[in-house]
């Protein structure tokens, strides 16, 4: 059996194979980023009736959230006002998209028997994804891992820091699960190509 990750198998097909407690951790980081571009409530304009009519009335500021705002980055830095307009019309279906994808993510861990009980010692998790799928996935484990890195303050070839810290620091584990999910998403990749 191969360790966890995925490769290309017939047909076209991506195989991923997870531990269950590999499945159970995905599916947790999976639903709090959900959770994250669900739940906030955005400032909006109030609309002109043409605008509610069509639902344009989209969040105009960035999100105060760090997390927030690196998962949905303003479109226009130097200029505020085309960046709020851009966000108005945009944002909501970003926050939709984003969800979708790690709502699929977490339904293909639970078809491939991801339950509820994680049993440490039992079967891997097996998928079997059709290639238009793994492109959720992608994005999935994309935004996992910009929340990560945002909370924790992951830089740019910052490799000696994350290594000095000692083996009970709690930001030494996210560090490695951060890390073993560009794995992940790296043999994802790879499968695809």
């Amino acid at each position: 059996m191969m360790a966890s990750g995925f490769l290309r198998g017939r047909r076209g097909r991506i195989l991923g194979v997870f531990s269950p407690l590999e499945a159970e951790l995905l599916r947790s980081l999976v639903s709090q980023v959900i959770e994250l571009v669900r739940d906030e409530s955005p400032e909006t304009r109030s609309g002109d009736p043409l605008e509610s009519l069509l639902d344009f009335e989209g969040p105009i500021t960035s999100p105060d959230d760090p997390v927030l705002a690196r998962l949905l980055p303003d479109a226009y830095n130097d200029d505020a006002e085309a960046a709020g307009e851009f966000r108005r019309f945009t944002e909501r279906g970003l926050r939709d998209q984003k969800a979708e994808h790690g709502r699929q993510v977490i339904a293909d861990l639970e078809d491939a028997g991801l339950t509820a009980e994680v049993d440490a010692e039992g079967e891997q998790i097996e998928l079997d994804l059709a290639a238009d799928r793994s492109a959720a996935w992608l994005r999935c484990l994309t935004d996992v891992r910009l929340a990560l890195a945002t909370r924790l303050g992951v830089e740019e070839d910052d490799d000696e820091y994350w290594d000095s810290l000692p083996d009970d620091d709690p930001r030494a584990y996210l560090h490695d699960v951060y890390d073993w999910l560009g794995y992940v998403q790296e043999t994802l990749v790879q499968a695809i190509s």
